[in-house]
């Protein structure tokens, strides 16, 4: 398992290959995107209205393409019907930018 000092994992952390993100998501927006973290959330908007969670299967779905993986390698651990949510994503193939 790979160390992170806890100042650079405030919104992430590792278990095992496993990434584990804590989100803040943003509904309705112009673009799907991953912004920057605020406090201990990573800032993820995207387009889907939030109703009956489907702003979250939509942020799966963006999320699976953005690390390399399959939708069913992400679980929605809680806050599908809410903005704040922790997702375990599992063997991530690809890291944005903002995990460096």
């Amino acid at each position: 398992m790979k160390y992170i000092p806890p100042a650079e994992a405030s919104f992430f952390r590792w278990d095992g290959d496993t990434l584990v993100i804590n989100i803040l998501g943003k509904p309705n927006a112009k673009v799907d995107a991953i912004g920057k973290p605020k406090g201990s959330q990573l800032k993820v908007s995207v387009t889907a209205a939030p109703k009956l969670g489907r702003a979250t299967d939509h942020m799966v779905v963006f999320l699976a393409k953005t690390f390399g993986v399959n939708t069913s390698a992400i679980e929605v651990v809680h806050g599908r019907m809410n903005v704040n949510k922790l997702l375990r994503i599992k063997a991530p193939q690809k890291l944005p930018s903002v995990f460096s």
